[in-house]
């Protein structure tokens, strides 16, 4: 990669400034093993770094799609996390990130490796108009990730991303398991009751995003540096580069922002390029590489638990459903299926 401006550098990466529309072309043909990163929602309300509608989100991303499909290797993955959006005025979603996905196989000949969904168990009850006041939605707390490849078998194991047992598997190990065939029809050998150490995670990665006292937060502060608005945790780039990569391999975030990729990266061993167009959000993302930062730890919470859809259901409720679906705002003081 050469001709760009290297906005900072540690011995196995770097951070350039510049448009990765221009950056990524100057990257050699299929040197890459991973790509990943978050770009711009398609949010109905614009941000700071700036977004596409959802109507130009296709065409705005196809330039991109182009260099990803070069410049993985073979065996190489791309991980979009990409949150849905609203339709404007509605309680209806857009389905501009499904279009996506469908784009980048059928157009750029990308495979769906496996779909996953981070749930953010600390996300505010948004969007306000639909889940508070109307109360027509519950709130959007789940993110899809693609995990899409180049080639339908992308180097991974998920041996590295194990996770504790559950209570209820350690008692079922700890008492013995007898095999059965399920209700469903699977047969369950006796190997299920087999002690592996930890269990394979699922699809659903449960991560909070409550950063407010990181060492990169007090280093935007100390500095004056406004922090960039829309960072994910690095435990989420971290499961993917733990999943697909080795170390030495190269990991690149085209959409770079405060350079949380690059922050697991140089942590992990990995070899890596963040490209970010932004020189304001860069000046905190150097304070992710100072001596100080990897002494900062994660959230200590072990496991996150989600309350099942009926616990507090207690019998038929007194109001009715709004006829009009909600299209008229109510009173606050009026319950939402009220007919009076």
């Amino acid at each position: 990669m050469t001709g760009e401006q290297t906005y900072f550098q540690t011995d196995v990466g770097k951070i350039v400034l510049g448009d990765s529309r221009r950056l990524l072309n100057q990257i050699d043909d299929e040197s890459v093993n991973l790509i990943v990163t978050s770009p711009p929602f398609a949010l109905v309300r614009k941000k700071d770094y700036g977004n596409e509608s959802a109507d130009d989100y296709l065409e705005w991303f196809k330039p991109f799609a182009t260099h990803f499909r070069r410049v993985l290797n073979d065996s190489g993955s791309l991980v979009i996390d990409i949150g849905g959006s609203w339709m404007p005025g509605t309680p209806t979603r857009s389905l501009y990130h499904f279009k996506l996905l469908i784009m980048l196989c059928e157009e750029f000949g990308f495979h769906l490796a496996q779909e996953f969904y981070w749930w953010n168990p600390a996300k505010l009850p948004t969007p306000a108009e639909w889940v508070t006041v109307r109360r027509l939605r519950v709130k959007d707390a789940v993110n899809i990730v693609w995990w899409l490849s180049k080639s339908p078998w992308p180097k991974a194991d998920n041996r590295r991303v194990l996770q504790p047992y559950s209570d209820a598997m350690k008692h079922l190990i700890r008492n013995g398991y007898r095999a059965m065939k399920r209700p469903s029809g699977h047969d369950i050998s006796v190997n299920f009751g087999r002690d592996n150490g930890a269990a394979i995670p699922p699809n659903l990665l449960a991560i909070p995003n409550t950063e407010s006292n990181s060492y990169y937060q007090r280093y935007c502060k100390d500095h004056g540096i406004k922090p960039h608005p829309a960072r994910y945790p690095s435990e989420l780039p971290e499961f993917f580069v733990r999943l697909t990569t080795d170390c030495d391999d190269l990991v690149v975030d085209p959409f770079a922002g405060s350079c949380v990729t690059g922050e697991v990266c140089e942590r992990l061993g990995r070899r890596w390029i963040c490209i970010e167009r932004d020189a304001e959000y860069l000046r905190g993302a150097r304070g992710r590489f100072e001596p100080d930062a990897s002494a900062q730890t994660s959230a200590s919470t072990d496991s996150y638990r989600i309350a099942r859809p009926g616990v507090l259901w207690n019998g038929p409720p007194s109001d009715l459903l709004p006829v009009d679906g909600g299209r008229r705002r109510r009173p606050r003081h009026q319950a939402v299926g009220s007919e009076s």
